[in-house]
């Protein structure tokens, strides 16, 4: 389920987690950025706020597995190719099986991760949108 787009006032982080609880924590840290947040279940459902607001979105956070349909990797591939100002924050709980799958321009961050470690990405994305 994709949250309706609120007016961007500032720019957005887009949180792209499977499992609710840790899409709540994520959104709740990155609450405490400059960036307005929205949440997403799924890499479709990302994709959907992405050509709606793509010119808005500063961060992408997500998981790289996400359940059935496109996973993470893929979908930081195609944020690169079709957004490639939005920095991409890629995260997993496993081993890094697939790493060498993930864009070179992405972070990676092993579950779990810091809150801190966090913010310092949506502090990095707040000034590259702002640059912009």
């Amino acid at each position: 389920m994709v949250q309706s787009l609120p007016v961007p006032t500032c720019p957005i982080a887009l949180v792209v987690e499977d499992d609710a609880a840790v899409r709540d924590l994520a959104t709740a840290v990155l609450e405490e950025s400059d960036l307005d947040v929205i949440a997403c279940a799924s890499a479709e459902a990302a994709i959907s706020v992405l050509e709606r607001a793509g010119g808005h979105v500063a961060l992408l956070f997500a998981d790289v597995k996400l359940g059935a349909g496109m996973d993470g990797i893929d979908l930081a591939t195609a944020v690169g190719r079709r957004w490639p100002d939005v920095r991409v924050v890629l995260t997993s709980g496993g081993d890094a099986k697939g790493a060498g799958r993930i864009p070179s321009r992405a972070v990676y961050m092993q579950k779990p991760w810091r809150a801190l470690d966090v913010l310092v990405q949506a502090e990095h994305a707040t000034m590259a949108a702002r640059a912009a």
